[in-house]
């Protein structure tokens, strides 16, 4: 049951569709959910009843701390409840409170916050927040003094890294490869403050053909889109790594743009960086996607595909 009535209609949703969803994702232990009197009726096993619980008193929690109770949030509740066990800490010093929604999110934080993990590798699916963790990771180590700098890059594979015939400046040409990034700054530092800190230099948003013949120190660094680097463009990046640095590769090995059918230098890392010391590689799946539930589905879909 909900306790508090004032919350029902958030956490029901509009026609009820959240409680739908609980029902579908607890199919198997027969759950129906139903909201009666105030309250919400949940028949089903012992078992499915109990998470039903956990999602809905998980659900309050954070209608409580603010959140707008959407299908990615009934996902990221369910997910929760099934995983009573797991430890979902947080990131401290950002604009915006930072917690995983998944189980998949929260081992990916636990390696992004051991600072003796030099090199990570977080791979998975679009959608499973594998490069905003990152870069919240980063802010959160830049505002707190750890480090000196953050710098994140990326291919233009789109332009072929060569951005010469875009109109405009520098920064106008790269921009559409790296308003990703910005929003994800801006969404965790707040405009004032990012635009104050690259004005400083503390923090550098540059395509990875920038990255040559530097030594990145003091930083932490963040290599996104890395399953469209070439196998000497990882190979360039991954020995920029300076003193007192760390550094994020994100990727998805299942969508590689490079043209000529060109062999992904993060597939490539992957597989001779396995078991090196100080490299730790964590996979995010469907499960972790925390966009639109359909989301999800579609990467399973297009998974079975590629299967037969």
């Amino acid at each position: 049951m909900v306790s508090n009535a004032a919350r029902l209609q958030d956490i029901c949703g509009p026609h009820h569709r959240h409680l739908q969803l609980l029902e579908t994702r607890l199919a198997d232990h027969g759950l129906r959910a139903e909201s009666q009197g105030g309250g919400i009726l949940l028949q089903g096993t012992a078992e499915g009843v109990s998470i039903a619980e956990a999602t809905l008193a998980e659900l309050e929690r954070r209608i409580r701390s603010g959140s707008v109770v959407n299908e990615m949030e009934v996902e990221g509740a369910l997910e929760a409840a099934l995983s009573p066990n797991q430890t979902f800490s947080g990131l401290a010093g950002l604009k915006k409170s930072i917690k995983p929604q998944t189980r998949g999110q929260a081992g990916y934080l636990d390696l992004l916050a051991n600072q003796n993990n030099a090199l990570v590798f977080g791979v998975g699916p679009a959608g499973t927040g594998k490069t905003f963790l990152a870069v919240a990771a980063g802010v959160a180590e830049l505002t707190a003094g750890i480090r000196q700098r953050l710098i994140v890059t990326r291919p233009a594979v789109e332009a072929g890294e060569k951005l010469g015939f875009l109109p405009g400046t520098l920064e106008e040409k790269v921009d559409p490869y790296m308003l990703p990034i910005w929003d994800s700054l801006r969404e965790l530092m707040g405009q004032e403050q990012m635009e104050r800190r690259m004005g400083r230099g503390e923090i550098e948003v540059a395509p990875l053909a920038f990255m040559r013949g530097r030594t990145l120190k003091n930083a932490f660094v963040i290599v996104d889109e890395a399953q469209n680097t070439t196998i000497p463009q990882m190979k360039m990046v991954l020995t920029r790594l300076g003193r007192d640095s760390r550094m994020v590769v994100t990727g998805d090995p299942g969508q590689v743009d490079l043209p000529g059918h060109q062999p992904s230098g993060m597939k490539h890392a992957l597989q001779i960086l396995e078991g090196v010391d100080g490299v730790k590689t964590h996979y995010l799946t469907a499960a972790d996607v925390v966009r639109h539930g359909l989301v999800s589905r579609i990467i399973d879909a297009y998974a079975a595909a590629e299967e037969t």
